[in-house]
């Protein structure tokens, strides 16, 4: 289990946010056109960390199956800069190949950031083999990682319906016992995109009572709302009939 305190790096009021959202674009999108692909595969191979660190984020905007293996190579990166923009430029460019040395990563990473990224990456992949390494994350890690986890876990959807079933009790188990009202969030909307796929069988069962609990008890109006649009979202008959008569009674 990682710390919530381990990395001066995760300020406390920014740790949710993207590791590249205060990065300036490499190019004003509406003046230049996006970075030329060779010259950037060129680059990942620069000795020089600022460079391949520019290379890793110009393809977190092109979709280049070329650099997946060059990006997969710079997760181990010595300077996390790189290995967060790798991960960011993986999840753009995903491949099976990618799955096995994403999950090292983000077991052996000191870096909440890169950790961030890996597991966005990992969602993006869509591979079966993600499912055990992201819920662990979920439970585990510190709040910024379980907050991605739990929407790279809505991925499991366009895997397999056994995916999707492994991806619902740590869903929630982080709805219902996360301390984290931004995790809690995204795990009620991930399972609502899960109920989407699934018949009405036990597990279904299951995950409606968790939201409609949510919805009705937890304590973070934000957390209502997204357990609300999920149960709407799905179109149970026992979470809609409930959301209606609370807002009968004035309760929300």
């Amino acid at each position: 289990m990682y710390d919530e305190e381990e990395l001066s790096l995760l300020d406390v009021e920014e740790e949710l946010e993207s590791p590249l959202d205060k990065i300036e674009p490499i190019t004003a999108e509406s003046e230049l056109a996006k970075p030329d692909p060779d010259e950037m595969l060129a680059l990942l191979e620069h000795t020089q960390p600022p460079q391949r660190m520019l290379a890793a984020r110009a393809f977190c905007d092109i979709e280049d199956q070329r650099a997946t293996p060059h990006l997969i190579r710079l997760l181990t990166d010595t300077c996390p800069l790189v290995r967060v923009s790798a991960a960011y430029g993986i999840g753009r460019n995903p491949s099976p190949d990618a799955v096995e040395p994403l999950i090292t990563q983000l077991n052996q990473d000191w870096n909440g950031y890169v950790r961030k990224g890996v597991v966005w990456a990992l969602g993006n992949c869509r591979d079966r083999r993600g499912l055990a390494p992201l819920a662990d994350a979920l439970r585990t890690d510190i709040s910024a990682v379980r907050l991605w986890s739990a929407s790279a876990l809505a991925q499991m959807a366009e895997v397999s319906y056994e995916a999707v079933l492994g991806a619902i009790p740590p869903l929630i188990e982080a709805l219902v016992q996360d301390p984290v009202a931004a995790v809690r969030s995204n795990s009620a909307w991930a399972i609502g995109q899960l109920c989407k796929e699934l018949p009405s069988n036990v597990v279904y069962a299951t995950a409606i009572d968790a939201l409609i609990q949510s919805f009705a008890e937890d304590k973070d109006l934000g957390v209502r709302e997204d357990a609300k649009a999920s149960l709407l979202g799905v179109g149970d008959p026992r979470g809609l009939q409930l959301i209606e008569t609370l807002e009968q009674e004035g309760w929300f």
